[in-house]
């Protein structure tokens, strides 16, 4: 780990980092790729210990109220953050200035701050956006070895359910051969009509691959799944996307029945929904008025 202090925090649409690199050593990492210019072993974690400071500033001087969000490129919620407690700190000035907020994770530590966007939602909007993978736990160890099981995870979508805090889940990346199948989707879609989640976005069933994700995705393949990278290499070459044999079927699978229990499914429609911001506050004090 290292500290910087950054020069801003927040991106044209509102989103940012506080971290840069990862621990939880997912075999898929696209935020590993060079095209991003991260100039530290990836394990290094560079810490914007100003984060908090640079985002009151960026409130303060917003026109107008809108959704803040986190987790894009590297997780909040990342083992480091028990310690240094960042991303709580960011959520505190989130809520203090009456915004919005969404976090990307694949961590039950969320669960942590679940008092702030329970907070936040009562006045605005809090999304909790979680990744799922593989009901395989055995598997889940394998290609995302640091983060939460995926039943620690569909406790915490529940958990946040419960607090009437809306979530969206991540079907993202499935790989071929590995974890692209009917059964995998079946389980990850019992999880999500359980924890009874707001929607899912899934771009596809595959996954991509840039020059340095590759190499290291294909290395753990070496170590994990033997003979996996050379029939990779023979049925895609050097592409970036490599897409299942078996998308077709399952993004039909996934929008049957996200149809049927009514979650939403369109990537725009899910986008949307994200960037939207609520004030509840307003809409309950015109109910106060005429009451």
């Amino acid at each position: 780990m290292h500290t910087v202090r950054a020069k801003g925090i927040l991106s044209a649409s509102n989103g940012m980092n506080i971290y840069r690199g990862c621990q939880h050593g997912c075999i898929y990492c696209d935020a590993r790729s060079n095209c991003y210019q991260m100039n530290h072993k990836f394990e290094d974690i560079e810490v914007k210990e100003n984060a908090p400071e640079l985002l009151e500033y960026a409130l303060k001087r917003k026109r107008s109220k809108c959704i803040i969000g986190t987790g894009a490129m590297s997780d909040p919620y990342i083992p480091i953050e028990s310690k240094l407690k960042l991303t709580r700190k960011c959520l505190e000035i989130i809520d203090h200035y009456g915004f919005g907020a969404t976090v990307q994770t694949k961590s039950s530590r969320v669960m942590r701050d679940i008092d702030l966007f329970k907070s936040i939602n009562d006045k605005s909007k809090a999304v909790l956006q979680m990744t799922l993978t593989t009901v395989d736990e055995n598997l889940c160890k394998i290609i995302e070895p640091n983060v939460s099981s995926t039943k620690e995870r569909f406790e915490t979508l529940k958990a946040f359910h419960e607090y009437g805090i809306p979530s969206v889940v991540w079907f993202s990346p499935f790989l071929p051969f590995i974890n692209d199948t009917k059964e995998n989707i079946d389980g990850l879609l019992k999880y999500c009509i359980d924890a009874k989640i707001h929607g899912i976005i899934c771009f596809d069933i595959g996954l991509t691959l840039r020059d340095g994700d590759r190499e290291y995705f294909y290395n753990q393949l070496d170590k994990h799944f033997p003979n996996m990278k050379e029939r990779y290499i023979h049925t895609y070459g050097n592409s970036y996307q490599l897409q299942s044999k078996n998308s077709a079927v399952l993004m039909r699978r996934i929008s049957d029945v996200c149809r049927k229990h009514g979650i939403m499914f369109s990537v725009d429609n899910v986008f949307s929904y994200l960037h939207q911001f609520e004030s509840k506050t307003k809409q309950l004090s015109l109910f106060e008025k005429i009451q």
